[in-house]
Order: C-alpha cells, then structure tokens, then sequence
C-alpha cells in the first residue's frame, strides 16, 4: 500500500497543464494567472512545489535545458500521469466554496454605518467590473484566432461562460443591494426585509425541491 499523500486538486490542475504541453514552473505559474487562478487560486511557492511532488510519483519527468544563458528545467507528463489524470476526471468532484470578504462584512453590518455597507457594496460592485476588463480580452483574442491552444476552445468556453456569469452575478447583486440600501435609514439595525426577495428565495427552494424530487420518482 502507498503510503504517499493523495493528491490535491492542485496535482491534478498541474498534471493538466503537463497534458497540453511541457512547462517549465515559471510557465505554470502564467498558465494560472491567465486562467486556473481564476478559480482555483494558490500561491505561487505551492505551485512552484507541486511539479516536483509530481515527478517523485513517477508522473512527470524532469528534463534540464539550457534556455540562453540561463539553466531551467521543463516538465512533461508521463504515460501514468495521464493515466492517472483520466481515472480522476471519472470522480465527480466537489462543488463550489465561496470566500468573500465583502459578504462577511455585509453579513455583520449592522456594527457598522451605513456608509460603510454601501462602501463594501460598491467594492465588489468594482470588483467584478476590474476582473471583466482585466479578462474580458480573452474572448476576442479567440475569435480573431489568435488565442493560445484553440484545440481546447469548446470546453475552455464552457469554464469562460461560468466566470463570466458570476462576474455578471456579483455586478447585478451590488446594484440590487445598493439600492436596497440608500433607502435605509442611517441606523442600520432599523432598516426593514425586503420580504418580496425572501418570497422568492422561498419559492426557488420549492421549486428546486419539487423537480428534484420529480426526478427521484421518475415522474417526467
């Protein structure tokens, strides 16, 4: 029995990578920065590691080269890393964990002001307009054929389309919550429900609940 440690989803994302093409760790570290790193964030110290955990399993290979002047080592998968790469998209997975500091912040405003909310409001409000502008040029670069590894293009769509929905997502909720907010009195702790959301967050649980369990029965 191995008694080495599982791998992470990061071994995997990397092991990816390697499955496109050779990289060398600097050229991973881009790689998550253009795209991985939207989603699946990590330091760049771990990221640098990981190539190195992969080749001591026997599912990358290093090879030192010359680039210039300078020494670098470039990484390749090996045939049981991509073995092992396809038993691990056999496994469902796990589902989304949001981090977001602007809804903690909101989730206790009350021991702040009311400019303070409409502040963090307006942040993520910036925040998903920066993190369109900053990546919004991908796209194009796609359709003026100009994107890098086009043969991946219709699953790389499919992660593009769920970024940009929750871009999307996060810009329509500062504004909801914004003008939710500037009718508010200046005391927080008097501002009243919008009782018509919680309706419709009530009926979208009995709907979900409802075709779920439709499914379940296998009632069409």
């Amino acid at each position: 029995m191995s008694t080495d440690p599982p791998l992470t989803t990061t071994s995997y994302a990397i092991l990816g990578l390697l499955a496109v093409r050779p990289f060398t760790t600097y050229e991973i570290a881009q790689q998550m920065d253009r795209a991985l790193g939207h989603f699946w964030p990590r330091a760049r110290s771990k990221i640098y590691e990981e190539p190195k955990k992969l080749v001591a399993r026997g599912l990358a290979r290093a090879k030192a080269e010359q680039h210039g002047r300078r020494p670098r080592t470039v990484y390749s998968i090996t045939p049981k890393g991509r073995r092992t790469l396809s038993e691990w998209q056999h496994l469902p997975g796990d589902g989304p964990v949001l981090e977001w500091e602007q809804l903690v912040k909101t989730f206790f405003c009350e021991f702040g002001s009311k400019a303070d909310l409409l502040a963090t409001i307006e942040a993520a409000r910036r925040w998903s307009v920066e993190q369109t502008l900053a990546t919004g040029d991908i796209a194009q670069e796609y359709l003026d054929r100009e994107g890098p590894y086009p043969e991946r293009l219709p699953w790389l769509v499919l992660v593009g389309q769920f970024l940009d929905d929750f871009l999307v997502l996060v810009e329509e909720w500062a504004e909801w919550a914004a003008a939710q907010v500037a009718d508010w009195p200046e005391e927080l702790t008097g501002a009243p429900a919008d009782r018509g959301a919680l309706q419709g967050q009530a009926r979208r649980f009995l709907a979900v609940a409802a075709r779920e369990a439709g499914r379940v029965s296998g009632a069409p």
